[in-house]
C-alpha cells in the first residue's frame, strides 16, 4: 500500500512486530514486551490480564503460563485469545486476534530452563489463579520445593506455552490532531495471503 509510512513498511507484519518492539526495547522503561491479553470465560465475559510475550515467530506469538490459571483454561475452552501491546514511549500500539494452540514440548522445556532458578521455583509453587491465605503460606511452599526439586528443576505438566496465530494483526501509531495511522492486516477465511488496509482513527 503506496501511502504506508517508513514505521509501516513491509510485506511481512511479523517482522513489523519485531521491528517495533526492538525499538521499544531501547526506550520503554519497564517490560517493553508486555501485553494485555483477553480472553473470555464460559458465560462470555471477558477477562483481561497483562503478561509477557516471550517470542514472535514466523507466524504467531507465544507466551507461557501455568495451565491451572483462569486465562490457560479459557484459552482452552474456546481456542481463541486476543491482545494488546502499548508502547507510551513510541506513542504506538499492536493489535491481535486468532487461534491459540498449546506449546508444552522441548520450546517450552527451553524457556523454562532460561528462567532464574527463584523463577521456576515460583511456578512450581503457585496455584495459579487459586485462593491463598497468605503470602507467608507461598513463600513457604516456595522454601519447601526449592529444597525438595534441587537446582535445576524440570518443567512442570502444568506450565508452558501458548501460541497465538493471528487472523487480523493492527498497527496503530499516534497523529496530530487525533488522527492517528491504523493499518489492519488481515487474513480471510481460508487463509492464504495478508490483506492490508487502511483504517479511519
Amino acid at each position: 500500500m503506496s501511502d504506508r509510512s517508513d514505521i509501516f513498511s513491509g510485506d511481512n507484519p511479523f517482522d513489523l512486530a519485531r521491528r517495533w518492539l526492538a525499538e521499544a526495547e531501547k526506550s520503554e522503561p519497564n517490560d517493553p514486551n508486555a501485553i494485555a491479553l483477553s480472553t473470555v470465560d464460559a458465560d462470555g465475559l471477558p477477562n483481561a490480564r497483562m503478561v509477557l510475550l516471550k517470542e514472535i515467530e514466523d507466524a504467531a506469538f507465544v507466551f507461557y503460563t501455568n495451565y491451572g490459571s483462569a486465562k490457560a483454561q479459557e484459552v482452552d475452552a474456546t481456542g481463541k485469545a486476543a491482545f494488546v501491546m502499548h508502547w507510551k514511549s513510541l506513542r504506538r500500539q499492536i493489535r491481535v486476534r486468532g487461534h491459540v494452540t498449546k506449546e508444552s514440548g522441548p520450546q517450552a522445556d527451553e524457556y523454562f530452563a532460561s528462567r532464574s532458578l527463584k523463577s521456576r521455583i515460583g511456578a512450581w509453587a503457585s496455584k495459579q489463579s487459586q485462593p491463598l491465605a497468605s503470602r507467608a503460606e507461598l513463600l513457604a511452599e516456595s522454601a519447601k520445593l526449592s529444597l525438595k526439586l534441587g537446582p535445576n528443576p524440570k518443567r512442570p505438566e502444568f506450565w508452558g506455552g501458548y501460541r497465538i496465530t493471528p487472523v487480523e494483526i493492527e498497527f496503530w501509531a499516534d497523529g496530530a490532531f487525533r488522527l492517528h495511522d491504523r493499518f489492519q492486516w488481515r487474513k480471510g477465511e481460508t487463509g492464504g495471503e495478508w490483506v492490508v488496509q487502511r483504517l479511519n482513527p
